[in-house]
């Protein structure tokens, strides 16, 4: 059994060497512990400085991508080294290592796939209660779009099984928490939370500019990954409510006319019409974006299929240089078979 922490890392030269330090290398129940750290770009010494505090590998991103993109490629190259668990934690040191054992321990009873470290954001004295709120409002909003009880949707503390981390798919720019949750609950990956403890903060927060900002990124990353799975419940949604809209209107003109009045009110005759063909136009739409729902399902299955080929000829590969590396070669097979004979 082998885990991978992977630490996705933006110019964290001051507080990576604290968050390292504080990474188990053993744990029950898991054979071997290995550091992977994802540099997105950094232009301070933070690669040097992971290699120093002992990270086992290095993945460089050639220019900031954002973390989304830092986390996408953590998992890959965590997948190609031959991880059965991936941790991902945070480099600011917001997480505690000793919190990991907890966390992995769903996935190695087999009770989850996908494990998130829940903060307690309640008891959590440095967050005003503004982001609290904040923090609430969201979490429910991704509970009902992923059908899922993840009390903490942004830890970014979190477990994933091979199985998992080989279905997730992240095409967000802006953050992995909300999308990948999302994106679990539709597929039907196990998902599983275990309470958590957070260090005090090091620095401020480079995901959250504003709270506008961040509350339409977010936003817009929901709607977005929600509608790629229910497509025909949003445009039915909001088709019914056009045409709600559009029967309303209709309705007024009728009132209207039945008392001798209809010729001052032609303009609600337009809009209901207008409205009525924006309505049917939203059903429709939902229909072929279902249709294109089934498609992308039945391919991101022939891309899993490829994930999953890809990944045992990695392996396969991999196992073999380590049997060719401690296999003796043919001069010290005749020479060992030589000191044999001699004795």
């Amino acid at each position: 059994m082998k885990l991978i922490v992977q630490v996705p890392c933006w110019n964290e030269e001051d507080v990576l060497p604290l968050t390292l330090a504080d990474l188990p290398r053993q744990i029950a129940g898991v054979d071997e512990v290995e550091i992977l750290v994802i540099d997105d770009g950094s232009t301070d010494r933070t690669v040097e400085v992971a290699q120093a505090a002992g990270a086992d590998h290095i993945v460089r991103l050639p220019e900031h991508q954002g973390l989304a993109a830092a986390f996408a490629a953590g998992l890959d190259a965590c997948l190609n080294l031959g991880a059965d668990i991936i941790v991902n934690t945070d480099a600011d040191h917001q997480y505690r290592g000793s919190d990991i054992e907890r966390l992995i321990q769903p996935i190695l009873t087999g009770q989850a796939d996908m494990v998130v470290g829940d903060r307690q954001i309640d008891g959590i004295p440095h967050f005003s209660r503004g982001k609290k709120l904040l923090q609430r409002l969201g979490s429910w909003v991704v509970r009902q779009a992923s059908d899922t009880c993840i009390p903490d949707v942004t830890s970014g503390f979190r477990a994933y099984s091979r199985e998992a981390a080989l279905s997730l798919n992240v095409v967000s720019d802006y953050t992995y928490t909300l999308e990948t949750i999302i994106q679990a609950g539709n597929e039907g990956i196990a998902l599983a939370h275990v309470p958590i403890t957070v260090n005090e903060p090091t620095r401020e927060s480079r995901l959250i500019r504003s709270v506008p900002d961040y509350l339409c990124r977010s936003g817009s990353t929901i709607l977005r990954i929600y509608t790629m799975y229910k497509p025909l419940r949003i445009f039915s949604i909001v088709g019914s409510v056009v045409l709600a809209a559009s029967l309303a209107l209709a309705g007024r003109y009728l009132y209207f006319l039945s008392l001798g009045e209809g010729k001052g009110h032609v303009q609600s005759v337009v809009l209901a019409g207008v409205l009525l063909v924006l309505g049917v136009q939203m059903l429709l739409i939902g229909l072929l974006a279902d249709l294109v729902s089934i498609n992308r399902r039945l391919g991101e299955e022939v891309l899993l299929r490829v994930k999953k080929l890809e990944l045992a000829r990695q392996i396969s590969k991999f196992a073999n240089q380590q049997t060719q590396r401690t296999e003796p070669t043919g001069l010290e097979a005749r020479a060992k078979s030589g000191e044999e004979g001699e004795s």
